[in-house]
Formats: structure tokens, C-alpha cells, sequence
């Protein structure tokens, strides 16, 4: 057989097993729910809660009038509840209704919350005792030693849906890359597919980057699905800068993530077995990889293993290049680690792989 035969046979199989798992991916209605759905899910219910301008403002109840009531409606950093009565305003405290109570009568200012949401407890004693501050200067006339020049960073256009579509999408791609190959490779190997093709005989690269052709290709859909559901004018995403660096993090992500889901398939013998070893990695990890919420809170040592995480860099380049306005520079540090996680793990998944269970 000349070289050239060989390598027009490759590629056939390299077209046809693609084919074969394209089409497998397409006809399987659980995993395509599972792939763009169940995470597009995420994306909308959080788009909804968060999205409306204001929506994440506290809320609290106010009784009386005053210089320090007027200040906190002007300030539009607290939603005002007006209640005609302290002891009603004390009540939907205490029974958790609202994190606070602002009870004005006449120089004096009485605040009282609820101590059993820390969070809220203090955002709110931090801008009543603010405003308090503010409005005592006005009343001395005299200026202020020190003036505070606040500005926000990122454009104020930005809405809350552009910080949430990055961290859910990269979510999205590590679990259906991961899902995707685990999934496959015990599958196949589980119905001797594997072996019919070693007998082909197929090489085990034409195997793994046919499907690897696969996840990227679902991976760039799942990109245009969620930034087109975003950008509808519900939520408002808005596009701007080099956005499109997004796509080679995605595909990268998409490497990364295949290499993981191989690993997991090389060792698990039925597809439950591999989905359970899929849910051990993906699920901690999007919970420390700041996706559905920050990590600057999380203790240090929790932050440092966020730090070696595929998906804390993913999550990361994907709002450097979405949201804060980077450029190419950006994909450098996120890059590295997800090509070195892919070559790494993609070298032991390789000694690792099983053509089948015997």
C-alpha cells in the first residue's frame, strides 16, 4: 500500500467516524438537552434575576422623614419600602421579609437589621452610616477634608447579563467536552465499536481527534447559541472590543476539557461509572472557578486551588476579552494553562486507553 492510499484511507476514516458521531450526538435528545439546554437554563433564570437595572439593590423599610431619608432615595443604592409604623418595619425585619429598617425621628436615626444575613447586614450599614456621614457634613457647613472620586471601571453600559454569559458558557463547554468523551469512549468500548474499528485497523489519533472535531464544532454552537439568547433585548448583552478573542479560548477550552473527559473514559468500564467520574470533576470545579459566583470571598487556600483549575483560567480569559476590554495579551496565561492541562492529561489518558475491557 503507497503512502498516498494510506494516508486517503486516514482520512475516509477520519470523515466517517466524525460523521458517525456527529450524527450520534444529534440523534441522542437527552444529551443535546443536556449540552444546550439544561446550561442555557442557568444563563436565563440568572439573565432574569439579575438582569433588570437595580434589581440587585437591597431593600428596606423606611418610617419617617428626613434629610437621611431623602439622601438614601437619592442615592439609588436601596430600594425604599414606606411603612406607617416602626413596630410593622421591626416585624418584616425579624421575620426576614427585608434585611433592614430605617426608623427616622427627627435628628434621630435608627437602623436595625437582621443579623442572620451578614452580607446584606453589613452592605446595609455601610451606606445607611454613609449617608448619615454625608448628610451630618452638609448640616455642619463645613467642606469636606477629604473628597472620594469614585468611578466605575468597565463601560457603564455594561449590564449584568455580560458578567454572567462567560463564566455559565465556559461551564457549558467543559461539561459537554467532558461528558461528550467520557461518554463515547466507554460506550464504544462497552459495544466492541472500538475493537471493529482497531480492526479497520484505525489509528488511535484518527479515533480521538474525530471526536475531538466533534466536541469543538458543539462547542462553537453552544458559543452562538448562548450570545444570541444573550443579546436578545430582554437581557441586553452587548458586544464590544475584541469579543471575538472568545473563540480560541473556546476551542481551547474545548482541547482542554476533551482531555479530562478521555482520562476519565479510560479507566471507567460502564457509562454510568464515567458520567459519576464526570460529575466528580465538573461540578467542584465550576463551583471554584467562579461561575455562578465570585471567589474573592472564598478563603485564601480555597482561592489558590481555584488558581490551578482549567476552568478558573477559561472562565477568566473569556471576561478579560468579553467584558474588561483586553486584547490578544489577555489569552496568554489562560491559554498556557489550558494547553498544558490538554497535553499533560492527554498524554496519560493516551497510556491509559483501552480498545476494550479485557
Amino acid at each position: 500500500m503507497t503512502a498516498s492510499s494510506r494516508r486517503g484511507g486516514t482520512a475516509s476514516s477520519f470523515r466517517s467516524l466524525s460523521t458517525a458521531m456527529f450524527r450520534g450526538f444529534v440523534r441522542d435528545r437527552a444529551g443535546l438537552f443536556f449540552v444546550f439546554l439544561f446550561p442555557l437554563m442557568f444563563l436565563v433564570v440568572f439573565g432574569l434575576i439579575f438582569g433588570k437595572e437595580g434589581g440587585s439593590r437591597p431593600k428596606i423599610a423606611v418610617v419617617g422623614d428626613g434629610p437621611v431619608v431623602v439622601a438614601l432615595e437619592q442615592s439609588g443604592a436601596v430600594e425604599l419600602e414606606r411603612l406607617g409604623a416602626a413596630d410593622d418595619a421591626v416585624r418584616k425585619v425579624r421575620d426576614g421579609d427585608l434585611p433592614a429598617a430605617v426608623l427616622a425621628r427627627g435628628d434621630t436615626v435608627e437602623l436595625r437589621y437582621a443579623a442572620s444575613d451578614q452580607a446584606q447586614a453589613g452592605l446595609v450599614q455601610g451606606i445607611v452610616g454613609g449617608v448619615v456621614d454625608k448628610v451630618n457634613i452638609a448640616a455642619s457647613g463645613q467642606p469636606p477634608k477629604v473628597r472620594l472620586d469614585s468611578q466605575r471601571i468597565e463601560d457603564s453600559s455594561l449590564k449584568p447579563i455580560q458578567f454572567l454569559t462567560p463564566g455559565i458558557l465556559s461551564w457549558a463547554v467543559s461539561t459537554s467536552a467532558i461528558f461528550g468523551s467520557a461518554v463515547t469512549l466507554v460506550s464504544w468500548r462497552k459495544k466492541q465499536v472500538l475493537r471493529r474499528i482497531r480492526l479497520a485497523p484505525v489509528p488511535v489519533s484518527t479515533v480521538l481527534t474525530s471526536r475531538l472535531l466533534v466536541s469543538m464544532g458543539i462547542a462553537v454552537g453552544q458559543a452562538a447559541l448562548f450570545v444570541g439568547v444573550a443579546s436578545i433585548p430582554l437581557f441586553g448583552l452587548s458586544l464590544s472590543g475584541q469579543w471575538w478573542l472568545a473563540l480560541p479560548l473556546i476551542l481551547l477550552g474545548s482541547l482542554a476539557f476533551f482531555a479530562i473527559g478521555m482520562l476519565a473514559g479510560s479507566f471507567a468500564r460502564t457509562e454510568e461509572t464515567a458520567t459519576a467520574a464526570a460529575n466528580l470533576v465538573v461540578l467542584p470545579m465550576a463551583f471554584l472557578s467562579g461561575t455562578f459566583f465570585p471567589m474573592q470571598n472564598a478563603p485564601g487556600w480555597l482561592q489558590t486551588v481555584s488558581q490551578v483549575l482549567p476552568l478558573r483560567h477559561l472562565t477568566d480569559g473569556m471576561l478579560d476579552v468579553m467584558v474588561r476590554g483586553k486584547g490578544i495579551e489577555a489569552l496568554a496565561v489562560p491559554a498556557a494553562v489550558l494547553v498544558g492541562f490538554a497535553v499533560v492529561v492527554g498524554a496519560i489518558a493516551s497510556r491509559l486507553f483501552r480498545w476494550d475491557d479485557a
